[in-house]
C-alpha cells in the first residue's frame, strides 16, 4: 500500500457557463457557503494528511495565488504552475510532472465539491493498482463522463459526453483521480479530440487498456459538479 501526500488541483478556467461571475474570477474561486470551492478543496484534502499541493492556474491567476499564498497558513507548502494555452485537461497534467517526479498523487477538478471524507481513500493506493477514478451514480452522462466498469469496479471503458442512445452506464466520472506517474506516458500521447481538446479521460483510457489496473471508487454524501449558476444558487440557498 502506498501512502499519499502530494496533490494537484487544476483551477486555469475562467468557466464560461458562469456568465458575469467570472469575469474577475476564475470559476474555483466563486464562493460556496461563505469560501471558495478551491478552499474546500484544499481544506478537505489537508485534513486528509495531504501535504504538497501544486495549484495549476491561468485565468486570473493572481485571485488564487494572492489568496492562498504559499499555502504556509494552512500548514502546507503550495506551488504553482500556469496552463497558458486552454487546450484540455490532458495537457495540463503534463505540468505537474517535475511536481509529482516519482511519487504518486491525487489529482482534482477546482470546481468538484466533495464530502471530506472522500478524499481518504484517495490516498492509500494498493500495489496493484495504477490509478483510481472516482464514480458516482445517477449523473446525466451527457453532461460528462460515462465510466464503464467490471463486477470488481475495474474500468474498462470511459466516454465522455454520450450523445443520446449511444450505450451508457450508471456510472458518472466524478472528476477526482489518484495516479501513478506512469499516466504522464499516456499524457504525452494523446492526440486531440473530436471537441480539438486534449482529454486527460481518454489518456486514463489508454492506461487501464494497457493492462495497467484503474480501480473505481464511488463517493459518498455531496457531490457537485459546479458548472453553472442555477447548481451555484442550490448549493448557497
Amino acid at each position: 500500500m502506498t501512502k499519499i501526500d502530494k496533490a494537484v488541483v487544476l483551477a486555469a478556467g475562467r468557466g464560461t457557463r458562469m456568465r458575469e461571475l467570472t469575469n474577475e474570477l476564475p470559476k474555483p474561486m466563486i464562493e460556496v457557503r461563505g469560501k471558495p470551492v478551491l478552499q474546500h478543496i484544499v481544506e478537505g484534502l489537508r485534513e486528509a494528511c495531504v501535504r504538497g499541493f501544486l495549484i495549476i492556474v491561468g485565468y486570473h491567476a493572481d485571485a488564487v495565488q494572492n489568496f492562498f499564498g504559499d499555502g504556509s497558513r494552512y500548514n502546507i507548502e503550495i506551488q504553482y504552475a500556469t496552463q497558458v494555452v486552454q487546450d484540455g485537461t490532458g495537457r495540463v497534467v503534463d505540468l505537474a510532472r517535475n511536481f509529482a517526479a516519482d511519487s504518486p498523487f491525487v489529482l482534482s477538478y477546482g470546481d468538484i465539491l466533495v464530502s471530506p471524507e472522500n478524499y481518504k481513500p484517495l490516498l492509500n493506493l494498493s500495489d496493484d493498482v495504477e490509478a483510481i477514478i472516482t464514480v458516482k451514480r445517477g449523473q446525466d452522462v451527457t453532461k460528462g463522463g460515462a465510466v464503464f466498469l467490471n463486477e470488481q469496479m475495474e474500468l474498462i471503458d470511459l466516454r465522455e459526453k454520450s450523445k443520446p442512445g449511444q450505450a451508457t452506464s450508471p456510472w458518472y466520472n466524478a472528476g477526482i483521480y489518484t495516479f501513478r506517474p506512469s499516466i504522464f506516458d499516456f499524457t504525452a500521447k494523446l492526440k486531440p479530440s473530436p471537441r480539438g481538446e486534449y482529454e486527460l479521460t481518454d489518456a486514463i483510457r489508454e492506461l487501464s487498456q494497457s493492462g495497467k489496473k484503474v480501480k473505481a471508487l464511488e463517493l459518498t454524501g455531496e457531490w457537485a459538479d459546479v458548472r453553472d449558476p442555477e447548481i451555484l444558487a442550490r448549493l448557497n440557498c
